[in-house]
């Protein structure tokens, strides 16, 4: 079967196509024929630092995020059958409770083989079986992107009808935060340099958008918005150069859940607004299974669609690469694997 490597190149360059002989399976592991693969900003991440880190023998496949059929199992499977239509979690150990070291030292593309593959070796235990309502496309996008919303508004906060929720930027999580958001009753402010994305964020619900650009001060925008009491959580994916705004966002008592890092992992923050606040930072690292399980119910139930922006083929993947790191996207970028 085909298989996507990274290798020690330079960018994208790392992205290696290359032919795998398929992997036996132990009694409790899953054959998945891989049908859809999306992309996260750690994949970018991954791939451009291909060429500078120690890499594993055989080379590592990228990418956590994967939906595809059941097409073999083990002897001792007794989770899913031929045929079921799964996704896989991003923590293949991470079943419930709480995050541990333990589940991290297992990650889908990270410390072990992800999804950009024709096929992937799965322990059952780390597979989901996916609504008849998603095609497979839309159930990739769910993995990272999907979890971590969810983990961000219901896990690592809890909000309602009546709450307000802010979300940076129009990527993946934040889109799925809107939409979960808005599903559970609250209010949502949507930040965007793009008039085109705000005006998309509109269309999916959003109550207000503002210009980060045109309007640093956004956080207090936000908070004047919400009559100075404060938005009750901020989807924070920003890092260093967002985190001062999303304090000044917040209301008293309310949640950061901190889950990006997109202007880098340090720089100078204000710690007051923290404490002067009561506020509560909560880091967010996807989440386990069980966790995914309630969002597909959620998304079931309400009927809520994933925004798939753009779909490329297998052989184009490092095209795919290019198009999240551009930054014009409106949701999540798919590989098809057909």
């Amino acid at each position: 079967m085909r298989a996507y490597e990274l290798h020690p190149h330079d960018g994208f360059g790392s992205l290696t196509l290359v032919e795998r002989d398929r992997r036996p399976l132990d009694p409790h592991d899953v054959r998945v024929r891989v049908r859809a693969v999306s992309l996260n900003y750690r994949d970018l991440s991954l791939a451009r630092s291909a060429h500078r880190r120690a890499l594993p023998s055989p080379r590592l496949v990228p990418c956590s995020d994967g939906a595809g059929e059941v097409v073999e199992v083990g002897s001792a499977v007794r989770r899913v059958q031929v045929g079921d239509r799964v996704a896989a979690i991003f923590f293949p150990d991470w079943i419930d409770g709480r995050f541990a070291a333990v589940h991290h030292t297992r990650a889908l593309g990270g410390t072990v083989d992800g999804m950009l593959a024709e096929e992937a070796v799965v322990a059952e235990h780390a597979l989901v079986t996916i609504p008849a309502s998603l095609s497979f496309e839309e159930a990739a996008t769910l993995p990272c992107a999907g979890v971590t919303a969810w983990n961000a508004l219901f896990e690592s906060a809890h909000i309602g009808p009546g709450s307000t929720v802010l979300v940076q930027g129009t990527g993946g999580v934040s889109i799925f935060g809107l939409q979960l958001a808005k599903a559970a009753g609250a209010r949502v402010v949507v930040t965007s340099r793009s008039e085109e994305k705000r005006a998309w964020a509109t269309t999916l619900g959003a109550d207000v958008t503002m210009d980060y650009v045109s309007d640093p001060r956004w956080g207090e925008t936000a908070w004047a918005w919400s009559g100075g009491q404060g938005v009750d959580v901020v989807i924070e994916v920003g890092g260093p150069a967002t985190f001062d705004q999303s304090v000044a966002a917040l209301r008293y008592g309310g949640t950061m859940s901190l889950l990006g890092v997109l202007t880098g992992v340090k720089g100078e923050i204000n710690t007051y607004g923290i404490f002067h606040k009561a506020l509560r930072v909560h880091g967010v690292y996807v989440g386990s299974r069980r966790m995914f399980e309630s969002l597909l119910t959620a998304m079931t139930v309400n009927n809520i669609r994933p925004c798939v922006h753009r779909v490329f083929p297998f052989d184009d993947a490092a095209a795919a690469y290019q198009h999240l790191a551009a930054g014009s996207h409106f949701g999540k970028v798919v590989v098809r694997v057909e």
